[in-house]
């Protein structure tokens, strides 16, 4: 039996790729931009004292991706900050196929309007490649983080990587996909 396709992937191929071609005015169905991964990273800095920090984060992280972390570790020694070059500083996961449409589902129609006195994400977070960044302060706002077992509130950055090649390309795609953007 094979899996259900995701609900946003469906709305993607039915809905967002024939309005990109009507607007953008591409000849081919391969040109229309498409998202290609998803990549979540959480900088844990007290995982230079406390180690154990770091594997709650990356518990926390497995939760709402579905998929077990990555730990990233320091490339440079900074005195100041009493760290060493390869010591555990954070984890990330990058996500693609099915695990990514139903994150960013999950992110654009569940997570997102639970953020207090949210009015939209900026759509000014490109990077000029048609990659957009958003940063989350904490990490309730999912539904499988209970609040009893959370031991510190700690943000996370969600980069999501189009194909797109400008950002007004990337723009129209995240919109049509359902991002709520914040209008000027």
């Amino acid at each position: 039996m094979e899996a259900p396709t995701p609900r946003l992937k469906e709305k993607y191929q039915n809905e967002v790729v024939p309005a990109l071609m009507q607007k953008f005015e591409y000849r081919n169905v391969m040109e229309v931009p498409k998202v290609e991964k998803v990549i979540v990273n959480r900088g844990v800095s007290d995982a230079i004292v406390d180690p154990k920090a770091l594997d709650a984060a990356a518990d926390e992280l497995a939760n709402i991706t579905g998929q077990r972390p990555i730990i990233t570790r320091a490339k440079k020694s900074i005195a100041a900050f009493k760290l060493r070059a390869g010591v555990p500083i954070g984890c990330k996961v990058t996500l693609r196929g099915a695990r990514m449409y139903y994150f960013l589902d999950k992110l654009f129609n569940i997570a997102l309007p639970r953020i207090r006195d949210f009015r939209g994400v900026s759509p000014d977070a490109f990077d000029g490649r048609g990659n957009y960044t958003l940063g989350l302060r904490e990490q309730l706002v999912f539904p499988e983080i209970r609040y009893d077992d959370v031991d510190k509130i700690r943000g996370m950055d969600i980069t999501i990587v189009t194909t797109a090649k400008t950002d007004e390309e990337a723009f129209e795609l995240l919109k049509l996909m359902g991002l709520p953007v914040r209008l000027q």
